[in-house]
């Protein structure tokens, strides 16, 4: 450690966003642009150097952060980067996108706000690029097998990439027009500008991963024909089958997913449509879903000039600190807070029948009203308990002129007829069942993040892809381990 009272005599500081008016103006990335690097070594002066770091733990890919907290309080970017880049392909991504677990299990955390790791990631990331740390790694000699990785979300491109630099010839399948999973169509540009993953899709194009969009396996590619021409397939298409909201009244015109209205709002950022046929420009917006993807919602919506949005949260509105009993240190505790969009819809005051922040806590929806040509204009509403139960006398109304369901993902997408083509079992819960190898049932095929596991984080979306594609090296290289693999299929983040 640089500086042994680093955690007693300096303050947590984060990376600044931009004035809220400011950023609600344009589709860049909330931050102050070049704030981060000033302060980013003072910050990794805080980590405690633990004996025992928890953080590693908490953080499924198994980062060591120590170990790069301590290089970046030196300004060893060069060394801070190998040691990030030895445990996750992507940390650019998880920089800007995870909700840091790894921070939550910080020891520091007991008593004092955690390290800023996840803006210390960032930070060696960022830095990496700018200074050349991450050249392309072609592998030395091939291995002459093949391998069809389905799906070019993070799990995909990770095992892509492991498996590329282990010699194998890798195809990946992209049923979109362009790669990158939800991370193109699902995470909104202020969140993460796509030149971060264009950077690392070049990246491994020049390593030698080739790539297929607007290609659907079991549509565009019949099964057997994929299982014929490769030596191995690995499924990591995501749990894109979304969840419904079965009320009266879900039929009326203006009632969307949020996986409809997200990729229209990217697609005019890359340029593809002049505006959104969604959007909600002078719109009533009623989010119903609290959690990120709601949170995208909001963001875009304020970006698109909504009259109004407002978000429904059907738990209780958490506390600022954590309930030791329910959600003792490490665990990631249900907290209250405030993301970007959050702030933004506060600030600009985008929600006046809600809270300050934009949220209804503990609100269920009853019911979509219309008008007479059967488009949606009101959201009946009701309290509820913490059994979810109606409170009497708490039914309320908000004008909807758009209504977006944000209420999580059940597993893969069925419809291009992947699943049943490879003759797949799946689980009772909907998602692709695998063995402790990450194999499925269909000998030579496997299975890996949100499709197997469901609905999860982007670090364990990349953990499961690196571990995937050692189950696969080793399934074609005869048994020999070569490639790290973090977690197994049935890994769990921590809990009381």
């Amino acid at each position: 450690m640089a500086d042994p009272k680093g955690f007693l005599t300096t303050p947590r500081e984060e990376w600044p966003r931009r004035p809220a008016e400011e950023r609600a103006r344009d589709w860049r990335e909330v931050y102050v642009p070049g704030a981060l690097l000033p302060i980013i070594g003072a910050q990794a002066d805080r980590c405690m150097d633990c004996g025992v770091p928890f953080c590693h733990e908490a953080c499924p890919l198994g980062n060591l952060i120590p170990e790069w907290n301590d290089l970046v309080s030196r300004a060893d970017w060069r060394a801070a980067s190998e040691r990030l880049h030895a445990t996750n392909n992507f940390p650019e991504f998880t920089g800007r996108l995870c909700p840091a677990p790894c921070e939550a299990g910080c020891v520091l955390a007991i008593n004092q706000p955690a390290v800023t790791i996840k803006n210390v990631e960032c930070a060696i990331a960022d830095k990496a690029w700018e200074e050349g740390f991450t050249p392309p790694r072609p592998p030395d000699r091939l291995s002459g097998r093949t391998v069809a990785v389905v799906g070019s979300g993070p799990t995909g491109l990770a095992a892509a990439q492991q498996l590329t630099r282990a010699g194998h010839t890798v195809a990946v399948y992209e049923r979109d027009d362009r790669i990158g999973g939800l991370m193109r169509y699902g995470i909104p540009e202020f969140k993460m500008e796509k030149r971060h993953l264009e950077r690392r899709i070049d990246q491994m194009r020049a390593e030698g991963t080739k790539f297929r969009t607007s290609t659907a396996v079991g549509r565009d590619v019949a099964t057997g024909e994929l299982r014929a021409r490769y030596d191995a397939v690995v499924i990591a298409t995501g749990a894109t089958a979304w969840r419904e909201l079965a009320v009266p009244g879900r039929e009326l015109a203006g009632v969307h997913q949020a996986m409809e209205y997200l990729p229209l709002a990217n697609r005019v950022c890359e340029g593809d449509l002049e505006g959104s046929p969604l959007s909600a420009a002078g719109l009533h917006v009623v989010i119903v879903g609290g959690g990120d993807t709601g949170a995208d919602c909001l963001g875009t919506a304020v970006r698109e000039g909504a009259a109004s949005v407002t978000q429904l949260d059907i738990y209780a509105q958490p506390g600022g600190e954590r309930d030791e009993e329910a959600e003792p240190w490490p665990t990631y505790p249900r907290l209250y807070r405030l993301s970007a969009a959050h702030e933004e819809a506060r600030d600009l005051r985008s929600a006046p029948a809600a809270d300050a922040d934009a949220r209804l806590f503990a609100a269920s929806t009853l019911r979509l009203t219309g008008d007479s040509e059967g488009r949606v204009r009101s959201l009946h509403l009701v309290g509820v308990d913490a059994g979810r139960r109606p409170l009497p006398g708490t039914e309320r109304s908000l004008r909807a002129d758009l209504v977006l369901l944000a209420l999580g993902f059940s597993g893969p997408d069925r419809k291009d007829g992947l699943v049943e083509g490879l003759g797949l079992a799946l689980e009772p819960r909907g998602t692709i069942a695998r063995d402790q190898g990450f194999a499925t049932n269909v000998p030579g095929v496997f299975a890996a993040g949100d499709a197997a596991r469901g609905q999860s984080l982007i670090v364990w979306a990349i953990a499961e892809g690196r571990a995937v594609a050692a189950a696969v090296d080793r399934h074609l290289s005869g048994g020999s381990a070569r490639l790290p693999a973090p977690v197994g299929p049935y890994d769990r983040p921590m809990t009381a």
